[in-house]
């Protein structure tokens, strides 16, 4: 399957066709703000990036000044990137090359004052669950409080002082069951795991038949308080799901991760929706990333879709970006490069929204929570009123 990828981003064709005036008014409408509020990028950061060519952009959201309370700024990271060596490669090689992308990426993101970093969802290896092959790619899982993706990981967070969420394709070893499950690790600033989430729901449409893999998650739905605000990871295809971005806002979090693996032809008209929404309609932040690239593996494989077997499932778009509970969003990170997108955030906005809007104190728990339970039984019957 050829990429095609030449539109490299919707902000910049926009940018390259309209007038400036008539630009702002579009970004009014399709951003929620006509100004990009774009800040400068440390120097030592844009020399690794230029270096070792990815892109690298960041943008500030504000709040408006309180009186009984000071600013909370956080600087929040999030990566996009592209698998480092082929498919047929060994797995150590194509982890360790990984990690070697991925440490000049954070060392950028520490250059810059990032305080919390989110890589993209199984950053570590390619996203083979297409294949439906459990050999050679499930040794990529790990154990999650002490693998060597985590203990990589574990000194970039103590040296710069950055909480760094890491999500893996894990194997639980700590009860020697050897399930595989998809997680996030959250590792502290202190260079120590705080905990785990392990993704709820599992994709079974086209070539993402991921439960061959691993189950839905048992973790509900943790927020982890860091030094930096609460945050919380809504794994991939749970950007579906209203209720489960419902579900960390109810406990708490102010940053929601939506790391992600997903190609053009299946969801790219939703993406730009999802985790935008998500922070309206919870007021938190969200961040949405997604990886780029075009993977070929060694065997075709068949999408039960009646077309001819292939190696590959067509180019992830990347566009990663991130969206703030007042509705407003920056631009994305291009659809074919590989990036680090820094957004630096007041959280007081989370609850000067809350105040503002309401969704919180109109919400009707209650009586969602009634008739989820009736909705959840197999002989509900759907509240329709017909004429008589």
């Amino acid at each position: 399957m050829a990429d095609n990828l030449e539109f490299k981003s919707l902000h910049e064709s926009l940018t390259k066709h309209l007038p400036s005036e008539e630009l702002k008014e579009v970004k009014r409408i399709l951003y929620g703000r006509s100004d990009d509020n774009e800040l400068p990028i440390n120097e030592k950061a844009q020399e690794i990036a230029n270096t070792n060519k990815f892109e690298i952009k960041s943008f500030n959201f504000t709040a408006a000044k309180e009186d009984l309370r000071k600013p909370r700024i956080v600087k929040v990271g999030a990566v996009q990137n592209s698998i480092a060596a082929p498919t047929t490669d060994p797995i150590s090689i194509q982890r360790n090359k990984l990690y070697e992308k991925i440490g000049k990426i954070i060392d950028a993101a520490g250059a810059d004052n990032v305080n919390v970093l989110c890589l993209q969802e199984a950053w570590t290896m390619p996203f083979a669950f297409c294949t439906r092959e459990k050999h050679p790619w499930c040794e990529f899982a790990e154990s999650a409080e002490n693998g060597p993706t985590t203990d990589f990981l574990k000194q970039y967070a103590k040296k710069y002082n950055m909480v760094i969420i890491s999500p893996i394709l894990e194997r639980d070893e700590e009860r020697g069951s050897d399930i595989i499950w998809n997680t996030a690790v959250v590792i502290s600033n202190t260079g120590n795991v705080i905990g785990k989430h392990r993704k709820n729901h599992i994709p079974r449409v086209g070539d993402f038949n991921e439960s061959t893999y691993y189950y839905e998650g048992n973790t509900g739905h943790p927020v982890f308080e860091t030094q930096f605000g609460k945050i919380a990871i809504n794994i991939c295809y749970g950007r579906h799901h209203p209720q489960n971005w419902m579900m960390f806002g109810l406990n708490g979090a102010e940053i929601i991760f939506n790391p992600s693996a997903t190609i053009g032809a299946l969801s790219e008209p939703l993406w730009g929706i999802e985790a935008r929404n998500a922070a309206i309609a919870n007021s938190y932040f969200a961040v949405a990333i997604n990886r780029v690239g075009t993977e070929s593996f060694p065997n075709e494989f068949t999408s039960a879709d009646g077309k001819p077997a292939h190696k590959d499932f067509g180019p992830f778009y990347g566009s990663s970006y991130v969206a703030a509970p007042d509705g407003s969003r920056c631009p994305s990170l291009s659809r074919n490069s590989d990036g680090l997108l820094i957004a630096q955030m007041d959280l007081n906005l989370c609850r000067q929204v809350k105040d503002k809007w309401g969704f919180r104190m109109t919400q009707r728990l209650d009586m969602y929570g009634a008739k989820f339970t009736e909705a959840s039984k197999l002989d509900y019957q759907p509240q329709i009123v017909r004429e008589k």
